[in-house]
């Protein structure tokens, strides 16, 4: 059973999930997601933990303030998070836009986090990320990153463009109905993918916050990269040079939203990591 609570953090207001009982296992998003992405893992990883799927800053049922959404940001909503819920420690899985939040909070934070687990995205502007690139960045990047374009240009069309990236992220498959549904409702409306955008247009910022954060430190949290199509093996590559207890997996034949796409093969991944 998923009851939702809005949890305070850093003046807004965070749309969480929360599920079964145990030790904490923290879920982020990416785009075009909201928390509702994972929910065909959620029932069996409940068995064995509290589940806590927030709806990060700008997306869903959280609030969608003008600033904050660059991975520093937003890895301090998270560990805001816990310290409202008044948890110490918990297990971090992450996804797409939520990695580098993610990487960061184990980085900054490693005495918060039992373990990580970081799928299906670039880190910042880490070296290791080159094959992926040599074609250049996907083109949305660009396309949001560009203030106040994107959300205009996609006005009145924003379920096809949504369906869209549901529909590359499964290799055509699909994602669950109720997913789609939920997912074109979250971002029905110029300033709900407005918010989803901020996160593009602070790549620069959280490029620059990453270097920054691993000139100083390693990351110590051990750590499981998963990947799939398209990212593959780059989040190990971008990763493995900066991190002490590393571990790297590429799911074959699985898209890039994995929860939905290949629920069975993420969990097994994750039983075997998180135990």
């Amino acid at each position: 059973m998923v009851s939702l609570r809005t949890i305070p953090v850093n003046g807004i207001g965070l749309n969480v999930a929360i599920s079964g009982e145990g030790p904490a296992l923290v879920l982020m998003h990416g785009f075009p997601h909201t928390w509702q992405v994972w929910e065909p893992i959620i029932p069996a990883l409940s068995v064995h933990h509290t589940v806590i799927a927030p709806d990060l800053r700008g997306f869903g049922g959280s609030s969608r303030p003008e600033s904050g959404y660059t991975a520093s940001g937003v890895a301090a909503d998270i560990v805001a998070m816990l310290d409202t819920m008044h948890i110490e420690q918990a297990a971090v899985v992450a996804m797409d836009l939520g990695t580098p939040a993610a990487f960061l909070v184990g980085l900054t934070h490693p005495a918060r986090v039992r373990k990580l687990v970081l799928m299906e995205s670039l880190v910042g502007s880490l070296p290791g990320a080159e094959d992926f690139l040599k074609a250049g960045p996907p083109w949305w990047f660009g396309f949001h990153g560009v203030p106040g374009f994107a959300e205009t240009i996609v006005a009145g069309n924003e379920a096809a463009y949504i369906d869209f990236f549901l529909r590359i992220g499964t290799r055509g498959d699909g994602v669950s109905p109720e997913f789609a549904i939920a997912a074109q409702e979250a971002f029905s409306t110029p300033d709900r993918l407005r918010a989803a955008f901020e996160h593009y247009r602070a790549f620069p910022e959280s490029s620059r916050q990453i270097a920054s954060a691993v000139s100083t430190a390693r990351l110590t949290v051990p750590t499981l990269t998963i990947g799939s199509s398209p990212v593959g093996d780059a989040t190990f590559k971008q990763l493995e040079p900066v991190a002490d207890n590393i571990v790297g997996i590429v799911l074959e034949n699985a898209g890039h939203i994995i929860p939905q796409h290949r629920p069975v093969e993420l969990l097994e991944a994750l039983n075997g990591f998180l135990q």
